[in-house]
Formats: structure tokens, C-alpha cells, sequence
């Protein structure tokens, strides 16, 4: 697993699942073409590129080529790199047939393909394995989910990280365990 200090954006969920094998980092879906209606998520995207820079590593195909052309369009260039994954034609395992152009997206490229982009690209990247991150038990421990008043105390925590209200729980713990220490999120759990 590559630690990566830059968050990844990907356009769907399939390509953060696969990705999230690989890299200990923020990986954030766009959506697809969603993301030209989700002004939340777009402003998310570029607090994340001011704070530590993104990797845009989008499908090949047209639709993948619009999402990074929106992308770079609202993203100042210094805080922003993009990889290519190569023209590989064939279908994802998932998928009963091809896409429209008959390229594999992020989900299908192999492993080492997609270790190797961010090398060649010289993405500064250590080998590590994580310990003790957040954990949805702790979440829950903490009184932010599940619980009583958690909703509300879920507000102020995304609030105080100056996050989208709607942020889901595991985009949170992943934007968490890659931003601080367990004990930074704890001591400032412990003030809301």
C-alpha cells in the first residue's frame, strides 16, 4: 500500500473500491458528470486542493476527459496532477459487455499498472501500513453516529473541519485518517 499526501479524485465508486486497495489516502468519487450539479462536492474538491493537492485520475474515455476539463478548469494547475491510464481495450469483470468505446476504466486496469502511474509521474509515495486509524466504532464511541444527538454533533464535527453537511461517514473517516492522528481527531472530538 503507497501513502500519498494528495487526495485522488475518480469519477465512480467502483474506481475508489479498487483504488483503496492500493493508496492510504483521501480517494473522493465525482460522480460521474454529477459533479457539474454538486457544487458541495466541487467546493470540497477544491479545499482538498488547496490543503494538499489532488490527482485526477479519471477513465480514458471522452466522459473521463470532461470530468478532468471541469476539474482543471476550477483548480488552480499548481495544485493539481493528473494520470493517464493507458488505452486498454476489454470489460470490466462487473460489466456483462464493454464500454460505449470499448476501453477498461480505472476499476479494470491491473494493480501494477496503476501503482506504476504514480511513480512515472514522480508522486512522492512511501510504503506503509496504517495503524490504529479512526474506526466507525469509534465514531459511534464518540457519540457522532448512532447515538443520541449524534446527527447534530455530526454537523458541528463537519462544521469545525469546514466539510460538506452531507458528507457521508466513510468519506469522513477516510478524509480523518488521512488529514490527522487519532489523537488529533480525539482531542478535538472532545471539544464538540
Amino acid at each position: 500500500m503507497l501513502k500519498i499526501k494528495e487526495a485522488v479524485i475518480v469519477e465512480g465508486r467502483y474506481d475508489k473500491l479498487k483504488l483503496s486497495n492500493l493508496l492510504d489516502t483521501l480517494i473522493v468519487e465525482t460522480g460521474g458528470f454529477h459533479i457539474y450539479k454538486d457544487k458541495e462536492k466541487l467546493k470540497f474538491i477544491k479545499k482538498l486542493a488547496r490543503e494538499r493537492g489532488i490527482i485526477v485520475l479519471t477513465d480514458s474515455d471522452h466522459s473521463g476527459f470532461q470530468i478532468r476539463g471541469l476539474l482543471s478548469s476550477e483548480i488552480p494547475k499548481e495544485q493539481i496532477k493528473h494520470l493517464y491510464i493507458p488505452d486498454v481495450f476489454g470489460k470490466e469483470k462487473r460489466k456483462n459487455k464493454p464500454s460505449k468505446e470499448g476501453k477498461l476504466g480505472v476499476e479494470g486496469i491491473d494493480d501494477q499498472t496503476l501503482l506504476s502511474l504514480f511513480e512515472k509521474q514522480g508522486i512522492k509515495a512511501d510504503k506503509v501500513t496504517k495503524s490504529d486509524p479512526v474506526t466507525s466504532y469509534d465514531l459511534y464511541d464518540l457519540g457522532f453516529s448512532g447515538t443520541d444527538g449524534a446527527k447534530q454533533k455530526k454537523k458541528k464535527l463537519l462544521k469545525s473541519l469546514d466539510l460538506p453537511e452531507f458528507l457521508s461517514t466513510s468519506s469522513l473517516l477516510s478524509y480523518i485518517n488521512s488529514s490527522m492522528t487519532r489523537q488529533e481527531f480525539v482531542s478535538l472530538a472532545e471539544k464538540i
